[in-house]
């Protein structure tokens, strides 16, 4: 995602960052990064909402819901927040 952001919407820091080398660099870091927030996130969350263990053993569907809920907002802060800044 963030190759393709670049590629289209910041066009001369792609090619800057293409031509030095370091794209792929660049794109790894950015991964690694977003999925460490998403977790970080999901958990601060998770605990913030009161999802635990003992409500996934009591109402397995309840927390099944939550925490998709729970993982796609974190997933959307991390996008918002490194694939698609103008960094």
């Amino acid at each position: 995602l963030r190759r393709e952001y670049l590629k289209k919407r910041r066009r001369v820091l792609y090619t800057n960052l293409k031509t030095s080398g370091k794209l792929t660099e660049h794109l790894a870091e950015i991964e690694q990064t977003a999925r460490k927030m998403v977790e970080q996130t999901v958990a601060r969350m998770a605990q913030a909402e009161g999802v635990t263990e003992e409500l996934k053993a009591s109402d397995q569907m309840k927390w099944v819901g939550l925490m998709n809920n729970t993982r796609a907002a974190a997933e959307e802060v991390a996008l918002t927040e490194l694939v698609y800044a103008d960094t």
